[in-house]
């Protein structure tokens, strides 16, 4: 195609000729993420319009181009085609053509939704960077249980030095996972792990107090007097024979309180086995292998 049958680049991207740089960036990411193929399952023609209006932004964003094109002056419209071997996702590539990021290097990148590079055509102009792939970041946050009960501002400092502050929900739990959508870099999401657990090992999830109890066979076997901590202070927890790895025991009443509701503190049982075992106990083990086998060899 030539620029003889070439579109209204303006009208395409729903501008007034003329327009200043700014409104042209939000035009073009509006539309970009309108007909972005990723978004558009098989549209076909979802994938034309996508080219044309990467290739409007392509030419009004550019002075000498832009002049160009008003002048019919190009006459070759293939070489403003920068996705003739597949399509960025939307996410990856915006941020490039926005010109938003100036750590890109000129070297070829991998996108994500497609095994191909993305290959970008010679022309009297220096060549676009390519696109780079980033991760979703995470950072980790330790609550106070009362922080984590009511609510509190967190501040959060971004890769470009940024701080945002963040709102942490009430009744949270240790482990929650919070998302901040679209602000780190290549409009990737960074994450936030809440981190609730006081130095004895309660875990705080909301009104209720986790703790894991470690056992020993014999203990969890036959049942034990144990002491565990709490939010107020140690209490003597009684183990019942045969407790498996998992079950739960509650001591109600132990959790946190919330205008007047407590909540429960839930101790889950943990057995383990030693890492040394002396050769007497070792023996014990074989023999009580060998009755779990065979019980009438006693």
């Amino acid at each position: 195609m030539t620029y003889t049958d070439k579109p209204d680049y303006w009208s395409l991207l729903g501008l007034e000729p003329g327009s200043d740089p700014g409104l042209l960036k939000r035009a073009f990411r509006r539309e970009a993420r309108r007909w972005h193929p990723d978004l558009n399952g098989n549209d076909l023609r979802a994938e034309e319009r996508f080219k044309l209006v990467n290739e409007a932004y392509a030419v009004l964003s550019d002075p000498r181009k832009r002049e160009a094109w008003e002048h019919s002056l190009i006459s070759d419209n293939a070489q403003l085609d920068p996705f003739l071997k597949g399509f960025p996702s939307f996410n990856e590539y915006i941020e490039i053509v926005l010109g938003l990021d100036d750590n890109y290097s000129n070297s070829e990148a991998e996108y994500s939704s497609s095994t191909e590079h993305v290959q970008w055509p010679a022309t009297s102009e220096p060549s676009p960077p390519p696109v780079q792939i980033y991760e979703d970041l995470e950072s980790t946050v330790e609550l106070t249980p009362s922080e984590a009960l009511n609510g509190t501002t967190i501040e959060l400092e971004l890769e470009n030095g940024t701080v945002v502050q963040v709102q942490t929900p009430p009744f949270a739990g240790d482990g929650w996972r919070l998302r901040l959508s679209g602000i780190a870099r290549g409009l990737k999401d960074h994450f936030i792990q809440l981190r609730v657990i006081t130095e004895d090992g309660l875990r705080i999830d909301g009104l209720r107090v986790l703790y894991k109890l470690e056992l020993l066979p014999p203990d969890a076997v036959l049942g034990c007097a144990v002491d565990i901590p709490t939010l107020d202070g140690p209490v003597t927890l009684q183990v019942p024979p045969r407790s498996s790895s998992g079950r739960l025991l509650r001591l109600r009443g132990r959790g946190m309180e919330y205008e007047g509701k407590l909540g429960d503190q839930l101790v889950e049982i943990v057995v383990i086995i030693p890492a040394d075992l002396s050769d007497s106990e070792r023996a014990l083990y074989s023999r009580l292998q060998e009755l779990a086998i065979d019980p009438e060899s006693i």
